[in-house]
């Protein structure tokens, strides 16, 4: 990913918040991890479930000072009517966190997650200073899963409370190994 290491590329623009449009931008969220994601369009199958599953766990990320900002190429007016929609019905219903309109495709194509006239499913974690320190990008059959966004999420964050580095399986709670080959021999030997 060629943004990854990079400032993340600005932003502003519409989003549906608490059954209002409101504005939203990338300074917004500066001081703070920011879970950024990407998903195709409102009223279709998968991203209904990864947008729930997001707010449903709005809490855990609020936890560790990190706020979540979801993206479609979707007007702001479309996901306000998908937010009065109930669950039962298909919709998400009432969300934790604001839908950002991006209908003329900027923001996704900054992301590099535009595919056609629709957003792939991109995650990107933006450190406090906007700094990209994670990004990835399902097709569309394939949703994220939650879980593992916070896990890397808090691998960035503990990497840079402790200067230690997290190897494969790592989870909140381990204590990560130095950046050197006596740290490899110690977690693999």
């Amino acid at each position: 990913m060629s943004i990854v290491g990079k400032q993340a590329p600005n932003f502003s623009g519409a989003a549906a918040k608490g059954g209002a449009e409101v504005e939203v931008s990338l300074g917004d969220y500066a001081g703070k991890w920011l879970v950024l994601f990407f998903y195709p369009l409102d009223f279709t199958f998968v991203c209904p479930t990864e947008v729930v599953a997001f707010s449903d766990r709005i809490a855990d990320f609020h936890a560790i000072n990190a706020d979540v900002l979801g993206v479609s190429v979707d007007s702001v007016h479309t996901h306000l009517a998908w937010m009065r929609t109930p669950r039962t019905q298909a919709g998400v219903g009432e969300l934790n966190y604001p839908l950002l309109s991006d209908l003329d495709k900027s923001i996704s194509e900054s992301f590099d997650v535009l595919d056609g006239d629709i957003a792939l499913r991109g995650v990107f974690i933006i450190d406090p200073e906007g700094m990209v320190q994670a990004g990835t990008v399902n097709n569309l059959p394939v949703g994220r899963n939650i879980d593992e966004v916070l896990r890397t999420l808090q691998g960035y964050q503990h990497n840079r409370e402790t200067g230690y580095v997290c190897p494969a399986n790592w989870v909140q709670g381990d204590k990560g190994m130095a950046a050197t080959l006596e740290g490899v021999k110690s977690t693999i030997g």
